[in-house]
C-alpha cells in the first residue's frame, strides 16, 4: 500500500492488520487473497470482506487520504474558499520547492528546496507567514488527509446546537410541552412560553433554572418545533406525529389481486337526494396495488355499513357491464386488456367494459366496524380470501388507498357541481346550492369515469422494466402482469351472491316468514310450512337472507336450494323500501296513533311516505327516503342460483332508453381454448 501521490495498492509482502491480528499477503488471485499470519497460519479472504473489516490496515503506511467535499466548498463564502486555496499553494510549495499551480521553468525558492530537510521549509514558510512552525506542520497533515478542506477555517463549518447555550432542562421543557400540544387545539408561541415557564418553576423551583430573553425564547420554541407544525395545522399535526419512526417501506404485489386495500371516506362532493336534501356521500373503494385498478367503487348517502363491504366484494368480482349512454370506447372489446381470446370462446363478453375482474387473495382494511363486522369476514372466508388488518391509527400501512382517495378528490371530484374541497378553507361560498347531482347519477358518473379516467390514465406508480421512464395505466399493467404471471379470474355466481347478505333465522308458518313485523311467502315455500330445518341449534328455524337495501323479497335456503319469498303488501308500495326507511314509518305510524305492528297500516304510511317526498316533505322524511332510493339505484342481488348475469342499474326515467340484455358470462377454459387455435 502506497500514499502520497501513488494509487493505493495492495501488493504481496505488505503487511496487514486483519481479525485481530498481523498477516502478510503472500498471493493475489483475482479477488481472493492469501495471508500468512505472525503465527505461520495460512488462509484466503475475499478481497471486498479483507477491505471492510472494522480493524483493517496497512502495517507501515499512512492511512489512505479522503476525497474533498466539493459540496461543502461550494457552499463556502468565496473568502473563506480564496484564503484555503490560498494556504494550498503555500503548503504545496513547502512539500515539493514550488506553488501549486507555478508555470512550467519557475526556479525553486532556496529556502524550499526538497533537498533540505523538511522542518527547515516548514519553518522558512512560518517566518514567511508570520505564523508558528506549529501552524504550518497542522495545516501539511490536514492537507495530507482532506485536500482544500482540510484548509478551511473551521470555525466557518463548526456544527452548532439547534438549541445554542440554552440550558438543558429549559430545552426538556419546551419539547414536552411541544409534545402536549399535538393533540390539542393550535395555539400561539406565547402559550407555549407561559407553560413552559410554569413548568420550569414547578419542577426545579423559581429562579433555579436560568430563563432566555423573550427573543432568544422564541428562536428556541421555532428551533425545536421544526417539522412539528405546532403552529399550523391541527390535522397537519397530528398526522406528522402520527407516522411511523422508521422509514416507509413501499408496498409492493407482483400479480393482480395479490393485495386489495379497501376503505371509506366522506366524499368531497354535496348531492342531491331525491328530495331535494343536500348531504354528503360516502365512497367505499376497493384499490389492487399491483396494479393500481379501483376494482369496485361504491356511493353511499349514508355511513356504510358492513352489507356494503360485502356487497363491494361482490362487484369486484364480476365484470363491469355497459351502461346506456356510455361510449363505445369504453367496452373490453376495444381496449387492450388480454380478453380478446375471449370473444370467440364467449361473445357474452361483448357487453363488458374495459376494466379488469380481479380476485383478491389478501384484503387490507383498518379497524373500522364495517370491515370487522361478522357480514365481512364470513364473506371473506366463503370466498378464500385472507384478511389483514392494518395497526391502529397507522394509516400508512395501506397508504395506496388513501392516495387513491386523494386522486379522486383531485381528479375527479374538483370538476364537479357542488365540490366542497377538502375542508373549510377551501370551500366556497353557498355549496349547498350548486349540488345538482343526485347518488344515482354521481355513481354512474364515477363509474364511467373509473374507465375513462382511470383505468387508462398513466400512473406514475406503474413502470415497465423495459422502459423505467415511461409510466403505464393500470389497464396496461394488467395485461402485462397477466402475461407474466398468469391470471385466470372466475366471476361470482349468482348463489355465491346472495351468501354475501345478512342472514336472520325464523320459522316458516302458514302465512310464511316473518321479520320486523313484515310477511314475506312463496308458493314454494308450501312443503316447508310448519316443519323442523334439521338444524338443531337454531331450534329448527330456517335460514333467511336478506338484502337491508332493498326488502321487498328475502332468500330463504331450503333443502332443494334458494326460494325468493317477495313481501306480501309489495303492491302497496310503488318503489323498493330499505330497512331504515321501514323504522322510520313504523314510528310515523306510532306518532300517529296507529298500530306500529300492524303491517298494513304501516305498508300504507310507508307508501304515503314515498308519494309525499315527489311535493317536497319535511326534512326528516325527506332525509329517509333519499337514502333509501339512492340504496335502491345500486344493482339488486340476484333472485335466484341459476341467473349468473351481471346487475344492472335501473334507470329511473321512463324516457331512457332500454338497457340492452346482458347474457351471463362463463369461464374462460384454457384448455378448449388452446385447442380450438391450434
Amino acid at each position: 500500500m502506497r500514499a502520497g501521490g501513488e494509487s493505493a495498492v495492495l501488493r504481496v509482502g505488505d503487511w496487514v492488520t486483519f481479525d485481530d491480528g498481523h498477516h502478510q499477503v503472500v498471493a493475489l488471485a483475482g479477488t481472493a487473497v492469501r495471508l500468512r499470519s505472525s503465527g505461520g497460519e495460512e488462509s484466503v479472504v475475499l478481497a471486498s470482506y479483507l477491505m471492510a473489516a472494522p480493524d483493517f490496515s496497512v502495517t507501515g503506511t499512512e492511512s489512505l487520504p479522503t476525497l474533498e467535499p466539493a459540496g461543502l466548498l461550494e457552499s463556502l463564502p468565496e473568502a473563506a474558499r480564496a484564503a484555503a486555496v490560498e494556504w494550498e499553494r503555500h503548503v504545496v510549495e513547502v512539500e515539493t520547492g514550488l506553488p501549486a499551480g507555478a508555470e512550467p521553468g519557475t526556479p525553486v525558492k532556496p529556502e524550499y528546496d526538497p533537498a533540505r530537510p523538511l522542518v527547515e521549509r516548514a519553518q522558512a514558510k512560518a517566518d514567511e507567514l508570520g505564523v508558528s512552525l506549529r501552524t504550518v506542520m497542522a495545516k501539511r497533515s490536514r492537507y495530507a488527509q482532506q485536500g482544500v478542506w482540510g484548509l478551511v477555517d473551521g470555525r466557518l463549518v463548526r456544527l452548532t446546537e439547534a438549541t445554542g447555550r440554552a440550558d438543558a432542562r429549559l430545552v426538556a421543557a419546551v419539547r414536552q410541552v411541544l409534545d402536549d400540544q399535538t393533540h390539542a387545539s393550535t395555539g400561539t408561541r406565547s402559550r407555549v412560553i407561559r407553560r413552559v415557564v410554569k413548568l420550569v418553576e414547578d419542577t426545579h423551583g423559581e429562579g433555579v433554572v436560568p430563563l432566555p430573553s423573550r427573543n432568544t425564547f422564541y428562536k428556541l420554541i421555532d428551533a425545536l418545533s421544526t417539522g412539528r407544525h405546532s403552529f399550523g395545522s391541527a390535522a397537519t399535526r397530528r398526522q406528522t406525529a402520527n407516522r411511523p419512526a422508521g422509514p416507509f417501506t413501499p408496498t409492493f404485489a407482483d400479480r393482480p389481486g395479490e393485495q386489495v386495500q379497501i376503505d371509506s371516506t366522506p366524499l368531497d362532493v354535496m348531492v342531491v337526494l331525491d328530495s331535494g336534501v343536500v348531504a354528503r356521500a360516502e365512497l367505499t373503494i376497493a384499490v389492487d396495488v399491483a396494479t393500481r385498478t379501483i376494482c369496485a367503487a361504491v356511493l353511499r348517502p349514508v355511513s356504510t355499513k358492513a352489507v356494503d363491504a360485502s356487497l363491494l366484494l361482490a362487484r369486484m368480482l364480476v365484470p363491469e357491464p355497459m351502461r346506456p349512454g356510455w361510449p363505445l370506447s369504453l367496452r373490453m372489446t376495444a381496449s387492450r386488456m388480454p380478453h380478446r381470446q375471449l370473444l370467440d370462446v364467449d361473445a357474452r363478453m361483448d357487453q363488458a367494459a374495459a376494466k379488469p375482474v380481479i380476485v383478491p387473495d389478501t384484503v387490507v382494511i383498518d379497524g373500522g366496524k364495517v370491515f370487522i363486522s361478522n357480514t365481512f369476514i364470513r364473506a371473506c372466508a366463503r370466498l378464500g380470501i385472507s384478511v389483514q388488518r392494518t395497526r391502529p391509527r397507522t394509516p400508512t400501512d395501506k397508504a395506496i388507498v388513501e392516495a387513491t382517495f386523494s386522486a379522486v378528490n383531485t381528479l375527479f371530484c374538483q370538476h364537479l357541481a357542488g365540490y366542497t374541497g377538502r375542508d373549510v378553507s377551501r370551500r366556497g361560498e353557498r355549496v349547498e346550492q350548486a349540488a345538482v347531482w343526485t347518488i344515482p347519477e354521481l355513481q354512474n358518473l364515477l363509474d364511467e369515469w373509473v374507465l375513462a379516467g382511470w383505468q387508462t390514465r398513466p400512473h406514475d406508480a406503474l413502470r415497465d422494466p423495459f422502459r423505467p421512464g415511461k409510466a403505464i395505466s393500470p389497464n396496461d399493467k394488467y395485461a402485462s402482469l397477466v402475461a407474466a404471471a398468469g391470471y385466470l379470474p372466475l366471476v361470482l355466481r349468482g348463489e355465491d351472491y346472495l351468501e354475501l347478505l345478512p342472514v336472520a333465522w325464523r320459522a316458516i308458518n302458514d302465512y310464511g316468514v316473518r321479520i320486523a313485523h313484515r310477511t314475506y311467502d312463496s308458493a314454494e315455500l308450501g312443503p316447508y310450512r310448519r316443519q323442523h330445518s334439521g338444524h338443531a341449534a337454531r331450534r329448527g328455524l330456517w335460514e333467511v337472507h336478506y338484502d337491508p337495501y332493498d326488502l321487498s323479497q328475502v332468500f330463504v335456503r331450503t333443502e332443494g336450494g334458494w326460494v325468493t319469498a317477495p313481501w306480501v303488501h309489495l303492491p302497496l308500495v310503488a318503489a323498493p323500501f330499505a330497512e331504515f326507511t321501514w323504522a322510520h314509518a313504523r314510528r310515523l305510524a306510532a306518532e300517529a296513533g296507529l298500530d306500529d305492528t300492524n303491517e298494513v297500516a304501516v305498508a300504507r304510511v310507508l307508501d304515503a311516505l314515498l308519494t309525499r317526498a315527489e311535493h317536497g316533505p319535511d326534512r326528516q322524511s325527506a332525509r329517509v327516503l333519499g337514502r333509501t332510493r339512492a340504496a335502491a339505484a345500486l344493482p339488486a342481488p340476484t333472485a335466484a342460483p341459476a341467473i349468473e348475469s351481471v346487475p344492472e342499474i335501473e334507470q329511473e326515467s321512463s324516457a331512457a332508453p332500454p338497457a340492452a340484455k346482458v347474457v351471463p358470462f362463463g369461464v374462460f377454459d384454457a384448455h378448449a381454448e388452446a385447442e380450438r387455435w391450434l
